[in-house]
């Protein structure tokens, strides 16, 4: 197949993940020229094609809150500094961080694409943001005038776009879901795995919540499930992350006397495959202020591992049409924790449940493979509302 030769494309995320790189490697499967302005590549399995150029910038400051906003500022006067030189013929594929960076397109004349998947301003509504809010105004006015000039508008999932409606018409919107770090279901045996061995859970039924534990995710929802479970010595909860709220929950977790609760620190790229394979059921959590607007990548890292889930979200997001349509997971509001650990209890217990949520969960998972990368280039290239 002839490469594109006639048109240049930039992708920018400020911290390039899997998912950056997949975007990166399927616009050089058509396009002569591709770039990435980037602060950092997490490489995650594929690597980054050598064809494509990349031009660095500051890196993303995770905490605290201070360093992470100037990072974004820097990043953003770089990026469009770079727009309007070395990159001003380009067009322009944005990401997601900056969050705030896709607004620059209101400042250049450069074609440029869009991927919505954590929504702002709403996500401010965490900290308890109201709407009527300067800068929450500010931000959803903006929006629409970035949104309708956008080229591509992509989003990656319907209640995602639901709550895009609010800037945007759906017409202009292109609905793809992403994928999996994992391709295949390799979960190690629990007989063979290491991260099992090392911290003696054999004969465990173990439940893992794996991610940030920043101000804005509630994980001490899965301290109040421990709770009520503290005495079933056959369950253990996993907590595995970094973040400012961890000490919080330590501290939570030793004023309850919980015995069933595990801190560990995120795992390296090595070990994740044998910390993932050692869960037997998957925590993932929203914020039902939010819950329309994400869905975290961690749902599809489990489904391709066959590991069935708990969610913890709003009847209005994503992740409940998940578990409604796929029966891979079962999804409860904050308020019914009790409805949640009498879920448990039942999987814990049934083994004929836990295969059949685990083979949907490897069915599901064939939705959200990497193929899906070369899906949003070929929408990027024929969508028909030009």
């Amino acid at each position: 197949m002839e490469k594109i030769k006639d048109r240049k494309i930039v992708v920018i995320n400020q911290a390039s993940n899997y998912l950056t790189v997949g975007f990166c490697n399927a616009f050089s499967a058509q396009f002569e020229s591709v770039s990435l302005i980037t602060g950092s590549i997490h490489i995650q399995g594929e690597e980054l094609n050598k064809n494509v150029k990349v031009t660095p910038i500051n890196k993303w400051v995770e905490r605290p809150a201070s360093k992470k906003f100037w990072s974004y500022i820097k990043a953003c006067l770089k990026i469009y500094w770079l727009l309007l030189t070395k990159y001003r013929k380009h067009e322009v594929f944005f990401v997601s961080i900056p969050p705030m960076g896709y607004l620059l397109n209101l400042l250049v004349s450069n074609r440029f694409s869009i991927l919505v998947w954590d929504v702002y301003p709403d996500v401010f509504k965490i900290t308890g943001m109201k709407e009527n809010h300067f800068l929450y105004k500010t931000w959803a006015s903006l929006n629409k005038k970035s949104f309708k000039k956008s080229f591509r508008l992509f989003t990656i999932g319907n209640k995602m776009a639901d709550l895009l409606e609010v800037y945007v018409p759906r017409t202009k919107m292109i609905i793809q879901p992403i994928w999996s770090i994992f391709q295949a279901n390799e979960r190690v045996l629990k007989t063979e795995n290491p991260f099992i061995k090392e911290h003696n859970l054999e004969n465990k039924f173990i439940i893992q919540y794996s991610g940030n534990i920043g101000l804005t995710h509630k994980v001490e929802i899965v301290v109040e499930i421990a709770e009520l479970l503290k005495d079933n010595k056959d369950i253990i909860f996993q907590i595995i992350g970094r973040g400012p709220r961890v000490p919080a929950l330590q501290k939570m977790v030793e004023e309850k006397n919980l015995p069933n609760c595990m801190f560990l620190p995120f795992q390296s790229d090595a070990m994740f495959p044998f910390s993932l394979s050692a869960a037997d059921l998957g925590i993932v959590i929203l914020d039902e202020l939010t819950s329309k607007g994400s869905v975290p990548s961690k749902s599809y890292n489990l489904m391709s591992y066959g590991i069935p889930s708990i969610y913890i979200a709003g009847e209005d997001s994503e992740l409940h049409d998940y578990a409604n349509q796929f029966k891979a997971a079962a999804c409860f509001t904050e308020r019914e924790l009790q409805a949640a650990k009498n879920f448990i209890l039942d999987l814990a217990s049934n083994k004929q449940k836990w295969e059949m949520m685990s083979q949907n969960a490897l069915e599901t998972s064939k939705l959200f493979r990497r193929d899906n990368a070369d899906k949003f280039v070929e929408l990027y290239l024929n969508s028909s509302f030009d």
